[in-house]
C-alpha cells in the first residue's frame, strides 16, 4: 500500500522555493522560513505569486514529487512532473477503452451511481445529526429523488443519457444543500452552483476544495501510470484532466462538500474572510485559504473502511486506491471498476 505522503502548500505571496541538497527550502524576503526533506513530500502546491528554482524542479522530477501551480483562489494553472511512471501498455489499453462507447458508458454509469449514493449519504447524515435544525421536508424529497435515480443507474444506458442523469442528480442534491447550512445564514447561503467565478461564499469554499481534490486525483492517476487527460465520463478537451474529473465525482460529496459544511457550521471560517469583486465573483483572503488547507490536510489523515478492499485507508489515500483499482479494471484483472461508496 502506498504511504500517505504529505503535501506542501505554499500560500505566502512572493515566496520562493529552492533546493539545498535533498531538501526543499521556502524563502520569503530572502529568509528561509521552512526546510523540508524531499523524501517527506508527495507533492508541492503553490498558490499565486510563488516562484520555484529549476534545480528544485529537477530534484522533484527525480523523486517523483509533482509541483502544481494554482491561482490564489485555487484555479489550476500548470503542473511540473518528472518522467511518466507506469507501463505504456496500460495507457494504450486506457486509450482503447475510452474510445469504446459501451465501456465508457458503463464506467460513467458506475461513477455517477457512486456520486449519487455518496451525495445521498451527505443528506441522510445531516438529517440524522441535525434533524431538529434542518428543513427535513426538502431534504427528504432530495433523498427520495436521489434514491430513485440510483435505482435507474442499475440499467445500461448510452453515455449521453448517463451524463443527463448526472445533471439531474446534481440539481436535486444542490436543491437541498442550503438546508444543510446551520450558521450565519446571512453570509453563508446557497442558491445554485456557480463556478467561474463563484458568486457566493459557499461556492467559493466548494470551488477551492474541489481544486485541491482534483489536483490530488490527477497526481494519483499519474503515479499509477494512467493518462489523466483521457477520461470516460468527461470528454476530451485540451488542457483538461478528464480522467481526474471522472474519479473526483465519487469523492466530491464526502471529501469536499462535507468539509465545506463542517467549516461553516462549526464557525471555523468568518464572513469577513470573503470579498466580492467588481465582476461579481467572491474571493477568500489568505487566512481563510490557510484555514481550508489545514482542515483539508486533517481530513486526509482520517481513516475509514474501504468497502471493496475491506481494510482501513486514509481519506488522503483514496485517490491512489481508486486509481489503482481503475488500472486493474483496464488491464482486465477486474470484471468492473469498484467505485467508492461512502457509508
Amino acid at each position: 500500500m502506498k504511504k500517505h505522503d504529505n503535501t506542501l502548500y505554499v500560500t505566502t505571496q512572493g515566496a520562493y522555493l529552492a533546493r539545498e541538497g535533498n531538501s526543499v527550502l521556502v524563502r520569503v524576503e530572502k529568509q528561509t522560513r521552512l526546510r523540508v526533506p524531499i523524501h517527506n513530500l508527495g507533492g508541492i502546491v503553490c498558490f499565486g505569486n510563488v516562484g520555484c528554482s529549476p534545480f528544485l524542479m529537477g530534484l522533484c522530477g527525480q523523486e517523483g514529487v509533482g509541483i502544481s501551480f494554482l491561482t490564489r483562489n485555487g484555479r489550476f494553472l500548470a503542473r511540473v512532473l518528472g518522467p511518466q511512471k507506469g507501463n505504456v501498455l496500460l495507457r494504450r489499453a486506457q486509450h482503447r477503452m475510452t474510445a469504446d462507447q459501451t465501456a465508457a458508458a458503463d464506467f460513467a454509469r458506475i461513477i455517477i451511481a457512486a456520486k449519487i449514493a455518496n451525495a445521498r449519504t451527505v443528506l441522510q447524515r445531516a438529517r440524522r445529526d441535525h434533524g431538529d435544525r434542518v428543513a427535513s421536508d426538502r431534504i427528504d424529497w432530495a433523498v427520495r429523488r436521489l434514491g430513485n435515480m440510483l435505482a435507474e443507474m442499475e440499467r445500461s444506458m448510452p453515455l449521453d443519457e448517463a451524463r443527463g442523469k448526472e445533471g439531474e442528480a446534481a440539481k436535486a442534491y444542490f436543491s437541498a444543500f442550503d438546508n444543510l447550512i446551520l450558521q450565519r445564514k446571512d453570509a453563508f447561503f446557497f442558491r445554485e452552483r456557480t463556478r467561474r467565478p463563484p458568486r457566493d461564499n459557499i461556492n467559493a469554499l466548494l470551488s477551492f476544495l474541489y481544486s485541491l481534490l482534483i489536483n490530488d486525483v490527477a497526481a494519483a492517476c499519474q503515479s499509477i501510470g494512467l493518462d489523466p487527460q483521457m477520461g470516460f465520463l468527461h470528454g476530451d478537451r485540451a488542457g483538461r484532466a478528464s480522467l481526474a474529473l471522472d474519479l473526483v465525482e465519487e469523492l466530491r460529496p464526502m471529501v469536499a462538500d462535507r468539509l465545506a459544511l463542517s467549516l461553516v457550521n462549526r464557525q471555523q471560517v468568518e464572513p469577513k474572510g470573503f470579498t466580492q469583486t467588481e465582476t461579481g465573483g467572491v474571493e477568500m483572503d489568505d487566512a481563510t485559504r490557510k484555514t481550508l488547507l489545514v482542515a483539508y490536510q486533517k481530513r486526509k489523515d482520517e481513516e475509514l473502511m474501504h468497502p471493496f478492499l475491506k481494510e482501513k485507508v486514509t481519506v488522503g489515500l483514496l485517490p491512489h486506491v481508486q486509481a489503482r483499482l481503475l488500472a486493474r479494471w483496464i488491464r482486465g484483472e477486474l470484471d468492473a471498476y469498484p467505485p467508492f461508496f461512502w457509508k
